[in-house]
């Protein structure tokens, strides 16, 4: 991977942690220490200050080979064909293998139902998943069985061309009945597990959303991504001042109504049919804890 520095003085620590997706600063600093990062053809230093247009060589080496064991974990299967399963995803279940969650997660789950049936592009961490929603955020989720299924449903997510539709219960009451959020997003500049509406490093990220019910000091809205950055509604819903209600991450720290997590969840998937092209729409309906959490409003609210 070839990068260049654009800011005059930054740290080449700094720099790697929010140039490559994914990597925490401590993250870049064992990759510098591994010799795994040249700057100007030479071994970089976690503090070297850069100049704009040096030229950065990051060597990321590859995963080490970890067993994922197949487990039965209850699928809620709402779509399959030869080429393509959508599977809505509970609350509360961790879509890949990561710290802390190795045995217990919708790919343990995958590898128990569907055996080597799944596509290899994302490697042996990550087979058949083409995209990921949030462990708390429930709803549908594409699996690719074969890699021409990965290789055309990415496709259409980078295009745009992947239709998916959120509903999620927000703080406050949106002055308007519907608007748009184009703010680019990228890693929190102190915090690593959290990302951010930021110009210094973002990605364009665009939300559509509309009001679907109020109730008294909260909204039911629907949000369609145009674009798909991680934890992009939760971020940009926040940023315009109107949180979801349970995100304790970018809204409100206190649980309100019971709610400890998001109430968000990925209701609609479009997408073209990677085999033959032809449109393919799935829906799920709200799940328990969001039609509760409504019901809990429409009481409150007096209606």
């Amino acid at each position: 991977m070839i990068l260049y520095a654009d800011i005059p003085g930054e740290r080449l620590d700094a720099f790697l942690a929010r140039s490559v997706d994914g990597l925490s600063r401590s993250g870049a600093q064992k990759l510098l220490e591994e010799g795994c990062v040249l700057r100007l053809g030479k071994p970089g230093k976690k503090n070297d200050k850069l100049q704009p247009g040096d030229e950065i060589r990051v060597s990321v080496p590859e995963p080490k080979s970890v067993d994922i064991l197949p487990k039965e974990i209850p699928l809620d299967i709402v779509y399959e064909d030869a080429d393509v399963l959508v599977i809505n995803k509970p609350k509360g279940l961790v879509v890949h293998p990561a710290a802390g969650h190795t045995d217990d997660t919708l790919v343990n789950g995958l590898l128990y139902a569907m055996g080597d049936d799944l596509s290899g592009i994302n490697g042996e961490l990550r087979p058949g998943i083409v995209h990921r929603i949030d462990k708390d955020t429930s709803g549908l989720l594409a699996v690719a069985k074969n890699d021409l299924a990965h290789t055309m449903l990415a496709s259409q997510l980078k295009d745009h061309t992947m239709a998916r539709t959120y509903e999620a219960i927000v703080c406050g009451n949106l002055k308007e009945d519907s608007g748009t959020v184009n703010a680019p997003i990228g890693r929190h500049p102190t915090d690593r597990k959290k990302m951010c509406v930021t110009a210094r490093n973002g990605r364009d990220a665009v939300t559509h959303w509309e009001v679907i019910a109020r109730y008294r000091g909260y909204n039911h809205v629907r949000c369609k991504l145009e674009t798909g950055r991680t934890h992009q509604i939760r971020v940009h819903m926040a940023h315009i001042g109107h949180p979801i209600l349970g995100d304790t991450v970018y809204g409100r720290k206190k649980p309100e109504l019971g709610q400890t997590s998001q109430c968000l969840h990925a209701g609609i998937l479009c997408f073209q049919h990677p085999r033959d092209l032809r449109p393919v729409m799935v829906v799920a309906p709200l799940p328990d804890y969001f039609q509760e959490v409504l019901e809990k409003l429409k009481r409150t609210s007096g209606l």
